[in-house]
């Protein structure tokens, strides 16, 4: 995970292109300067934001903490946006496998960005948000741990047998919800869960798998992506991750994205795209 900074309160992301639709957006003068300009995201919204090597790696070890941090090398850009895009967001999404390797993180805007963890709290605010998204985890076989900081407050969705696993483990505060009545979690049926509980603006951070799921099911409208300019490297038969995970897409599902933003930090790219 892209952990916490030193502070830096200074423009942190060059525009480089912006599609004509881009309003004047909601976000507060601390946030614009920092951003480069203004943003918006439309409600209700299903987005991802992810991390990748040049050669599309978002882990070199899946089970190894701060993979986040290891492919982007902590840029401040990279960070300061995660705690942008986690401000507009009802609710961080992520799959079992992320909570596993980050158990020490913590889901929120300031976490990842303190310097400007005013802003955020401005910005949710204007939104009508509370404070901080909770984290919301899928799991089908319930093998998590509930204790972990970062679910303080959150929602765990699972399978029957899943809730089984979980029984009596679960400290107060964190709620279980059984989705469905079969041994795998439909990725149509956990937004429909999430959108039936109120979250209308979901983020979701990972992990690969269960982005693939999501897109596959034709279920994210929108990608923000962080290409680091570093090369990760394959071996044949490896645990390395690609942005997308869990079976092919093409050519049975053409899911071209449509640029609507790109920005430079460095040499660092910070894309924006629209899917479907």
């Amino acid at each position: 995970m892209r952990d916490a900074v030193e502070p830096q309160l200074t423009t942190l992301l060059e525009p480089l292109f912006e599609q004509a639709e881009i309003g004047a957006g909601p976000l507060p003068p601390a946030l614009a300067e920092l951003y480069g300009g203004q943003l918006d995201l439309r409600r209700p919204l299903l987005f991802a934001n992810f991390v990748t090597s040049l050669d599309g790696i978002t882990a070199v070890d899946p089970t190894a903490e701060g993979q986040g941090g290891l492919i982007s090398g902590g840029a401040l850009a990279d960070r300061f946006l995660m705690g942008l895009l986690r401000s507009f967001s009802d609710a961080v999404l992520v799959g079992a496998g992320t909570l596993r390797a980050e158990s020490r993180h913590r889901w929120t805007p300031a976490r990842v960005y303190p310097p400007a963890a005013e802003g955020y709290a401005q910005l949710r605010n204007a939104l009508g948000l509370s404070r901080e998204p909770p984290l919301v985890v899928v799991t089908g076989s319930g093998r998590i741990d509930p204790r972990v900081p970062g679910l303080a407050g959150g929602l765990i969705l699972t399978t029957p047998a899943g809730a089984a696993l979980l029984d009596n483990s679960v400290p107060e505060g964190v709620r279980v919800q059984v989705v469905g009545e079969g041994p795998r979690l439909p990725a149509a049926a956990v937004v429909g869960a999430l959108r039936a509980a109120g979250f209308r603006s979901i983020l979701t951070e990972g992990g690969p798998h269960l982005f693939g799921e999501l897109v596959g099911a034709r279920l994210v409208e929108e990608l923000f992506l962080t290409v680091s300019p570093v090369l990760a490297g394959r071996v044949p038969g490896g645990a390395q991750l690609g942005l997308v995970e869990g079976g092919p897409l093409l050519p049975g599902l053409d899911s071209r994205a449509r640029l609507l933003s790109a920005r430079r930090g460095g040499s660092h790219l910070y894309l924006r795209y629209r899917l479907g």
